[in-house]
């Protein structure tokens, strides 16, 4: 499933992961998050409530690009540095490029919505 992420002067789109998790999080959708910097590696905003983590690994090792539930807080992580494994950590997409328009320091707003027709993906 693709997603946009619309950020105050860039528009991304980002591909779901097929698990039990990503669906929850698009059944949630659309969603407007302020996302704040986290160690100079990752924006995360509190989502309304906690996703289902039901079948997920134990954790993952992120990329750049990578979105992510952090299941210990209940949080929303977009990663737009490298980062290690970390327990708990589900992934539940990527984005597909642009990743560079979350660099930006300090909190940004960011309308997260489903592209329900490929016209729709930009």
């Amino acid at each position: 499933m693709k997603i946009r992420l619309t950020l105050d002067d860039a528009v991304l789109t980002a591909t779901l992961d097929e698990n039990h998790t990503a669906r929850d999080f698009a059944a949630m959708l659309p969603l407007s998050l302020r996302f704040d910097d986290y160690e100079l590696t990752e924006k995360v905003s509190d989502l309304p409530r906690r996703l289902d983590t039901k079948g997920a690994p134990q954790g993952t090792d992120p990329d750049v690009g990578d979105i992510a539930y952090y299941a210990p807080w209940g949080n929303l992580a977009v990663y737009y540095r490298d980062f290690g494994y970390s327990t708990g950590l589900v992934k539940l997409g990527s984005i597909d490029a642009g990743v560079e328009a979350l660099q930006r320091p300090g909190p940004m707003q960011v309308t997260i919505e489903r592209c329900d027709q490929a016209s729709d993906v930009r």
